[in-house]
């Protein structure tokens, strides 16, 4: 008796699965509109291969922290974008491809404890919050933080794939550089970016020129750190007794590496200038600063060359160093320092000069405000712009959506313990950087670097923003979970 089926009913049953989700497929590429035809060919390339190969999507995360937010829907009060879908995609292919192989084996890297102890509070702190919207979308912010910064820790096991990721990284930071840089030159904006009639703040895709450049100001110094990396080790290989052909292949390589660095970090720091953010350059100065004191201290001469630079930066900075500095710079400095001592921004006549900084200062006040009020665990995590009508000044009725301090906003939102915890993770971090920086060699070593110079930024610019808005916490989740873990 011959088989009433011409084919085996495994295949049978995969074809009722796969035959009708191919012709849907077809169906909606031949009869949608060729903008959601493209982007439904390309999201099912993307979703297959990560599907694949979950080191796919985590590549595809980076320039998506800065682009991904060009489409967006609303979900439940959220905005959904590229970035949360990948981030799901990403994990979830993880996840399940560790299920399909039967070795759910999860390295839990160094900063899992401190993350899930802020975590934690935070979670605490929305027992009290007025909008538990809010704290939700705060929640699964520092959720995905975590989760992306495990993931990324597992995944970027070999020096190939965290190159790729440096690769595309710095590219991406170009590219989104270069977009600034042509809305300065043509004036592509709102009329309330303008600068000297002529020129325009850029902002990229961020919609404002301060987070802007808190995405530059988190990876400029990456190129920074490739750049000393790769002229050092060019320098140490010339005096190094080894065979040509093996010295002129490491040469080739770490030359790719620094005009790479020169060539991305060049456009970066030039439209970091023109988004016109002195956070931003406060927080590039201080990046700098402590990258150089690394190289100094691990070059053994530290306490000499300590005292040199300290002498040399004393020496042009009473002798007129300042006056080398271009006067609108010195000017948009000058417009702050005035107000430095001010506890109290009421009663202070408002101009359109000193505008903005009073309206952070008194953003600032209110935070203060409500942590005076609510001193352990905060208003309730996300809950600042939630309750500012209840702490606003006179004069500053509209909330900012934040305090534009995130030390400052963390202690109204979640209190002493929200702020402790906080600080506990961000000095875990820069340790860990540090002691990185301190005895990574090699390509490593520019990596660690750059990741320092990173967390200094964000240390120095979170007193006058918050950067962990348009997806920028994922892009640090990403770099923290590649720092050099064998360290001599």
């Amino acid at each position: 008796m011959t088989d009433s089926f011409p084919f085996p009913p495994r295949f049978l049953s995969a074809n009722w699965v796969v035959g009708p989700a191919i012709l849907l497929v077809g169906l909606a590429v031949a009869l949608l509109p060729l903008t959601w035809a493209v982007l439904l060919v390309l999201g099912g390339i993307v979703l297959v291969a990560t599907l694949i190969r979950p080191q796919v999507g985590l590549l595809l995360l980076v320039p998506a922290v800065p682009f991904g937010a060009v489409r967006q829907v609303r979900v439940g009060g959220m905005n959904v974008g590229v970035t949360e879908v990948l981030v799901a995609l990403v994990l979830a292919a993880w996840l399940m491809g560790m299920v399909a192989r039967r070795k759910v084996r999860i390295a839990w890297p160094p900063l899992t404890l401190p993350l899930l102890f802020f975590w934690g509070v935070i979670l605490l702190s929305s027992l009290g919050a007025v909008s538990l919207r809010a704290s939700l979308k705060e929640i699964i912010k520092w959720s995905e933080t975590l989760a992306l910064y495990v993931m990324a820790f597992n995944l970027t096991t070999t020096g190939r794939l965290r190159r790729a990721v440096v690769f595309v990284m710095l590219g991406t930071g170009a590219l989104a550089a270069l977009h600034g840089i042509y809305q300065f030159l043509f004036q592509v904006g709102p009329e309330e970016f303008v600068l000297f009639g002529r020129f325009m703040r850029a902002y990229g895709t961020f919609e404002q020129p301060n987070p802007y450049a808190g995405y530059l100001g988190l990876t400029l110094p990456l190129a920074l750190g490739f750049l000393v990396a790769s002229v050092v080790q060019l320098a140490a290989g010339r005096r190094r007794d080894s065979a040509a052909k093996t010295r002129g292949a490491h040469e080739v390589g770490v030359w790719g590496w620094l005009l790479w660095a020169v060539g991305c970090g060049g456009p970066m720091l030039l439209a970091l200038v023109m988004s016109w953010s002195r956070g931003a350059w406060l927080g590039l100065a201080a990046a700098v600063g402590v990258m150089l004191l690394a190289v100094v201290v691990r070059s053994g001469r530290g306490a000499v060359l300590i005292a040199v630079l300290v002498l040399l930066a004393a020496y042009l900075l009473f002798a007129g160093g300042i006056s080398l500095i271009p006067p609108a710079i010195v000017q948009r400095f000058g417009d702050f320092t005035p107000y430095l001592g001010l506890a109290d921004v009421r009663g202070v006549e408002v101009t359109d000069a000193n505008f903005a900084v009073l309206e952070r200062m008194a953003h600032w006040q209110s935070a203060l405000a409500m942590w005076t009020d609510h001193p352990w665990l905060g208003v309730g995590i996300g809950n600042y712009e939630a309750v500012y009508g209840d702490y606003a000044l006179p004069l500053w009725p509209h909330a900012l959506g934040h305090a534009h301090n995130y030390y400052l906003n963390v202690a109204a939102e979640a209190g002493l313990l929200g702020l402790g915890a906080y600080l506990l993770l961000w000095g875990a971090a820069l340790l860990l950087a540090w002691r990185a920086a301190r005895r990574a060699s090699g390509w490593e070593w520019g990596l660690a670097l750059g990741v320092l110079g990173v967390l200094v930024h964000l240390s120095v610019h979170s007193i006058f923003d918050n950067l962990y808005v348009h997806s920028m916490y994922l892009h640090l989740a990403i770099l923290l979970g590649m720092l050099p873990r064998r360290l001599p």
